[in-house]
């Protein structure tokens, strides 16, 4: 499975690792809901593939915020993740914030502006190069749109898929 970030925060830029922000909860979420046995924080993102799961970003470059991105960066972000989805054949692509997922959706429907519909968090009807999408919520601390309990509740729903998947696959 490949975790999909949408772009470094500053912090993350400076120590080098993924959602590595003081406010930041993605890390406690895979502990609590038991995506990984054991608590890590992000200076042990590269164990992430002991389990199974990569990590990335849609855009390389570190911003304050995601209002600082340009139009141009998502199209080419989406060319580089497009290739490595396409590369190393994850099952699931999780997709971590649904501002995340509203930015790539129209390249996902083939440069077709997408119908109008809700975006709830959990498996899409659409897939990357035979991947399910799955959306999360954003865990950044200044994410007010969902509760702690909102965002467990998805990476919970995002274990019991993989661990379907996994009981399909045999």
């Amino acid at each position: 499975m490949l975790f999909v970030g949408i772009n470094p925060g500053v912090r993350s830029a400076q120590t080098g690792h993924h959602f590595a922000g003081f406010s930041n909860r993605f890390w406690k979420l895979l502990w609590d809901a038991r995506l990984v046995p054991e608590p890590i924080d992000y200076r042990s993102d590269d164990r992430l593939p002991e389990w199974g799961f990569g990590i990335t970003n849609l855009i390389a470059r570190p911003s304050p915020g995601i209002d600082d991105l340009r139009p141009a960066e998502y199209v080419e972000g989406w060319k580089v993740l497009e290739r490595k989805i396409q590369r190393n054949k994850p099952e699931v692509v999780a997709l971590v914030g649904v501002t995340l997922y509203r930015a790539i959706r129209p390249a996902l429907d083939g440069g077709a502006r997408p119908k109008h519909r809700a975006v709830s968090l959990g498996l899409q009807p659409e897939t990357i190069h035979d991947a399910r999408v799955f959306v999360l919520p954003n865990p950044s601390g200044r994410n007010a749109n969902f509760s702690y309990a909102e965002m467990l509740a998805a990476f919970r729903r995002l274990r019991r898929t993989l661990e379907r998947i996994e009981a399909e696959r045999g």
